[in-house]
């Protein structure tokens, strides 16, 4: 992202300096600066990994051209998961129908190439089912930044989905996110920070720019809410990412 253009290296140093072992980021293939950008930092931080995607915002451009470019980095081994793909129904960047179609399109090539995929689902909880049963898609994934309601959780945890909670965890009117968040299995959860956006509240105060460091804030929420140490929830969090983007 642009708002990282000056700092980058000193970004990934400072979580790196306060514990954060595991970090995905996902390149935006319609983006053309993103993907040079993300398989670069992968290639030099060893516990950074790559995705490749077409968001739902900027399905109307999506291509088999873009298709083509994840299958040729999945098969060098470049990506662990296709994404950020799924379906957001508040802004409707993309149509409605465009966002179906590249989402569906973007689970079919997940399912061939084995790989899991990163989903962002906003006001489409229904509709993101439809597709992953349509799709018959077997591969898992993560619900990211998580705002759909507890039935969505669970039919996508039946089907080996993890659910992510970013920054909105923190927010005080998070109340019906943060019951989701105590019901969560700890063995489905994930942690991000969608950055640069949704900095957690206790830090709303001195930055507008989200970074990985702050991931550490949600977990401290999430691990009140679950009553257990801040290491346990750190742990269950960096084991489950590893079992799910196999680094």
């Amino acid at each position: 992202m642009e708002e990282f253009s000056q700092d980058r290296e000193d970004v990934l140093r400072r979580a790196w300096e306060r514990g954060i072992r595991a970090l995905l980021c996902p390149a935006e293939m319609t983006t053309p600066e993103s993907l040079p950008i993300v398989l670069d930092l992968s290639e030099r931080y060893p516990w950074v990994a790559a995705a490749a995607g077409v968001h739902p915002h900027q399905a109307k451009e999506s291509s088999l051209s873009y298709l083509d470019r994840i299958k040729e980095l999945a098969g060098q081994g470049k990506i662990r998961a296709v994404g950020e793909i799924g379906l957001d129904y508040h802004y409707n960047f993309s149509s409605p129908e465009s966002q179906r179609r590249a989402f569906g399109q973007q689970l079919e090539l997940a399912q061939e190439l084995a790989l899991p995929v990163i989903v962002h689902s906003r006001n489409a909880g229904r509709d993101i089912r439809t597709a992953v049963k349509e799709e018959a898609f077997t591969q898992g994934g993560v619900l990211h930044c998580f705002s759909e309601d507890w039935e969505t959780a669970g039919w996508m945890m039946e089907r080996d989905f993890f659910i992510s909670f970013s920054g909105i965890l923190t927010f005080p009117n998070a109340r019906e996110l943060r019951e989701i968040a105590r019901k969560t299995p700890l063995d489905k959860i994930l942690l991000e920070t969608d950055s640069p956006y949704l900095v957690p509240h206790p830090l709303r105060r001195t930055t507008k720019r989200n970074e990985p460091l702050f991931i550490i804030e949600t977990a401290r929420v999430l691990a009140d809410l679950k009553k257990l140490p801040l290491e346990e929830i750190g742990r269950a969090a960096c084991e489950n990412f590893r079992r799910l983007f196999s680094v």
